[in-house]
């Protein structure tokens, strides 16, 4: 089999390297990958910023078809069609130990033709999607569920404020119209806004020509404020989000797009009764539900581009441009 892997930092570093096809082990599965999908995570590993294992496989992200179950393994058999977990160790409830370990960073991920995953790291693919659509769910989509139903307790009618046109932005302005709550948007692009609006955003705001847009967002709530504002800026947005959320509303921190270092007001917190909530994706009882409710609402993530697998390091070079309105797939086998 063919797999990457990554030798050191940088883009430089990422190898395609052919292995013998592994054999499971005491509670293994072994899938062959379909498709793989590219998180701003990975970019992250690619620089170093995280402790990844050596020579490590890239991508949390991927779906497949079983091909062989190892001994102690219930639940999954040879030819169902699974996606990954990002967090294999992470059944359910709050984190703790359980959301140390993930794939693509100190475990083998998916961008290989054949990946070894813990039967504990697997979810059954939605029949609705292929597996393109499958492979973007594990990591964006999840988030996004977290942030809006597990950590935000969101109800029809509430209103959410997204940033960005990236993966978890899109999916959380998909996933948050299925409660038929209302959604505002920023992107510094007016053609991403359209796109956005035709997906079911009730209100684009550019922040490019709004750099202050929590006034905007007031604006736009009647003075009121978003219940939940999924924030992926980090260090240039963070305080902004604070100007856009509601007394008593929520601010679901889910990403560090800007920076790692935020200059954050803490007035706004304290008598504004502000919850701030940090999210590293979520557990494998809610990549269920999520996948339960993808199949009954036939929703269909938005993809902008799909990589060979040959190609994959041109899914690298492409994501931090930010052109990508959605997100980015590797194809593993287009057969």
């Amino acid at each position: 089999m063919r797999r990457w892997q990554l030798a050191g930092v940088g883009i430089n570093a990422l190898k395609l390297n052919a292995a013998p096809v592994p054999t499971p082990g005491h509670g293994e599965v072994l899938v062959r990958v379909k498709a793989a999908a590219i998180n701003a995570r990975d970019l992250g590993i690619l620089a170093g910023h995280y402790p990844n294992k050596p020579g490590v496989v890239p991508f949390s992200d991927g779906a497949g078809i079983i091909e062989a179950v190892g001994p102690g393994v219930s639940g999954f058999v040879a030819g169902e069609a699974v996606m990954g977990c990002f967090y294999p160790f992470w059944e359910s409830g709050p984190a703790d130990e359980n959301n140390r370990t993930s794939l693509g960073c100190n475990l083998d991920g998916m961008l290989a033709e054949y990946a070894l995953v813990p039967a504990s790291g697997l979810v059954l693919k939605p029949a609705t999607l292929d597996f393109a659509e499958a492979a973007t769910l594990p990591c964006a989509a999840l988030t996004a569920w977290t942030a809006l139903y597990t950590e935000g307790g969101l109800r029809p009618g509430q209103t959410v404020l997204v940033q960005g046109t990236g993966g978890v932005a899109i999916f959380a302005l998909q996933l948050a119209k299925l409660s038929h709550a209302r959604v505002i948007l920023l992107s510094g692009s007016d053609a991403k806004l359209e796109r956005a609006k035709a997906l079911g955003a009730d209100v684009g705001i550019n922040y490019r020509e709004t750099p202050e847009w929590s006034a905007a967002v007031l604006d736009a709530t009647g003075g009121k404020g978003a219940d939940i504002v999924v924030e992926v800026g980090g260090q240039d947005t963070l305080a902004q989000s604070l100007g856009s959320v509601r007394v008593g509303g929520r601010i679901s921190v889910v990403g560090v797009l800007s920076g790692l270092v935020a200059p954050v007001p803490v007035p706004p917190i304290l008598f504004r009764h502000v919850t701030l909530s940090g999210i590293t994706v979520g557990h494998r009882a809610d990549f269920r539900a999520l996948a339960a409710a993808v199949d009954a609402a036939g929703l269909k993530p938005v993809i902008d581009r799909r990589f060979a697998f040959e190609d994959a390091v041109s899914a690298f070079a492409e994501l931090p441009t930010g052109k990508h309105f959605g997100k980015l797939v590797v194809e593993v086998d287009r057969s």
